[in-house]
C-alpha cells in the first residue's frame, strides 16, 4: 500500500472521525474498491477500527475512524497544547476547582446534546439507548449490558485516554454524561486507567435525582 494513499486515508478520518469507504475514496480521491483494500490493511494493523451505524431507513452503513493508535500517527501538537494547559491549572488551582471546571464542561455538553429531547418522557432503557448513541457519537466505544434488573455501560475506548494517564481527572466527562441521561450517579466499577480493559458503569434500575 502507498504509504501516501495510507497517509491521506488517516489524515481524512483525523479530520472527520466517522467516514465510510464511499466518503473516504471522495476525499482522498480514488476509487471505493481500492479505498476498501486500505482500510482493511489499517483496520488489521489496529489503526482505524469499522462499525455499522443507523443511517435513516435502510441497512446499517459502515462507517470508519481511528483508534488511539492510529492518532499517534501524527503529530501530537494538539495534544501537547492541551496536556500544558492542563498541567497549568492543576498547578495553580485546587483539586477540587479542577473537577469542578470539567464537571461543568460536561453539564454543558450534556445540556447541548438534549436542548430538544425531553428525558423525562422515557424509561430508563430508552435513555441508555440515546446515551449509547451519544457516547459514541463523542468517540467512545460503547454497549449496554443488563444482569438482574441493572444495567452496565461498558466503554471498550475512550476518546480522553491520552489526557486521562496524566489527569484523571477527565473521567468526570463521561461520569456526568452519564449521570445527566440516567439522573442518577453512575458507579464506575472499571477503569482503563486503572488498568482494567474497559471503563464499566452500574446504573441501577430505579432512576433517582442526582
Amino acid at each position: 500500500m502507498s504509504n501516501t494513499t495510507r497517509n491521506r486515508v488517516l489524515r481524512s478520518l483525523l479530520l472527520n472521525q466517522k467516514r465510510t469507504v464511499n466518503e473516504l475514496a471522495e476525499a482522498v480521491d480514488i476509487n471505493p474498491i481500492s479505498v476498501r483494500h486500505h482500510v482493511n490493511k489499517l483496520e488489521a494493523e489496529g489503526l482505524i477500527l469499522s462499525e455499522e451505524e443507523r443511517h435513516g431507513v435502510g441497512r446499517p452503513r459502515l462507517v470508519f475512524s481511528l483508534t488511539p493508535k492510529g492518532m499517534e500517527q501524527f503529530p501530537q501538537r494538539y495534544l501537547q497544547l492541551t496536556l500544558r494547559l492542563l498541567e497549568q491549572l492543576k498547578s495553580k488551582l485546587p483539586a477540587k476547582v479542577l473537577g469542578n471546571i470539567f464537571k461543568e464542561v460536561a453539564e454543558g455538553i450534556a445540556d447541548d446534546l438534549t436542548r430538544d429531547i425531553s428525558l423525562e418522557d422515557l424509561d430508563l432503557k430508552e435513555r441508555l439507548e440515546l446515551l449509547q448513541e451519544v457516547l459514541t457519537s463523542e468517540g467512545f466505544m460503547v454497549n449496554i449490558q443488563e444482569d438482574e434488573g441493572n444495567f452496565y455501560i461498558v466503554e471498550s475506548s475512550c476518546p480522553y485516554h491520552h489526557v486521562g494517564e496524566d489527569f484523571p481527572e477527565i473521567c468526570m466527562m463521561d461520569q456526568e454524561l452519564i449521570a445527566h441521561f440516567v439522573s442518577s450517579t453512575p458507579q464506575r466499577v472499571e477503569c482503563i486507567l486503572d488498568g482494567d480493559k474497559q471503563c464499566k458503569y452500574l446504573i441501577k434500575e430505579k432512576v433517582d435525582e442526582v
